[in-house]
């Protein structure tokens, strides 16, 4: 199967960075998002970042142009009825992502592959709201998308190996490094890891052990990471970090994946993370 144009759900920052990696590389690409001023404003955060490439001499006005010329914007999924590829990336609810490709379904070619870019959620259960749970997979891009390398590509139950190979060979061609995921658990593989270990830090800081500071840095000097758990926490979304923490906790059953409580004071008292100004570290 030949891939030439891409639909996006989901106009946020991840949306926008999918759309954006896939217009680069040279496919056309459709983001659609409930109201034209979301998708104006993806389109507005494109320009200003090749705007920035080219003030630092890594691409020309005319490559800016060719690019941008691939994205066409919408509010209606029926814009979606001749994409190759779907990447869904809309807010981590698994009824609203069902509910999409549902619509999806009765609009896009039979040929068409659907892939959701959730970070932890059942592809099993998104897949089957679908209609169509052999065409469809899980594509999990990593933020920001255009400097991440990493894609996880997960197989739901049902999803066939021709569509595991049409998304890994649709990673590559964008200079991406996938993983194939050949089971559909919870947070797959990465998420499966960090999402204890900032659950963890967030006991040692209640218990006293040390600061969000020194816990940070021990962990940026100590382990190599770029960045300390409660920085991660802050820019990933306190809220998120509940609600797949909370997701884990059913999924598997065990109250060790519980969020400590003070992830939770920390939504209650609105330290939210760098868009309001505050979460662990002030902004």
């Amino acid at each position: 199967m030949e891939i030439k144009t891409v639909g996006v759900v989901g106009a946020g920052t991840m949306g926008t960075g999918i759309a954006q990696v896939v217009a680069t590389m040279g496919y056309k690409v459709i983001i659609r998002d409930i109201k034209m001023e979301f998708v104006n404003a993806s389109l507005e955060r494109m320009n200003k970042y090749f705007t920035k490439s080219i003030e630092k001499g890594k691409m020309t006005p005319e490559e800016k142009e060719k690019i941008l010329g691939r994205v066409t914007i919408t509010d209606s999924l029926k814009d979606f009825k001749d994409v190759d590829f779907v990447v869904e990336a809309v807010l981590e609810n698994i009824e609203l992502k069902g509910s999409v490709f549902q619509e999806l379904n009765s609009i896009c070619r039979k040929e068409t592959v659907f892939a959701t870019n959730t970070s932890s959620m059942s592809i099993t259960e998104i897949g089957k709201a679908s209609g169509r749970p052999n065409q469809f997979c899980g594509i999990h891009f990593f933020n920001p998308v255009p400097v991440m390398k990493l894609v996880e590509i997960i197989n739901g139950l049902n999803t066939s190996e021709k569509t595991i190979e049409i998304a890994l060979q649709f990673a590559l061609s964008l200079g991406k490094t996938p993983v194939e995921v050949k089971k559909d658990s919870p947070g797959f593989i990465v998420n499966r890891l960090l999402l204890p270990y900032l659950n963890e830090a967030a006991k040692m800081l209640s218990e006293g052990v040390a600061s969000v500071e020194d816990i940070d840095t021990a962990v940026k000097l100590g382990l190599n990471y770029p960045m300390g758990p409660f920085q991660m926490i802050d820019f990933g979304g306190m809220q998120l970090t509940v609600d797949v923490l909370n997701y884990f906790k059913e999924e598997f059953n065990n109250n060790n994946y519980a969020p400590q409580p003070i992830l939770k004071q920390m939504i209650r008292a609105g330290k939210l993370g760098p868009k309001v100004g505050e979460g662990f570290y002030k902004y």
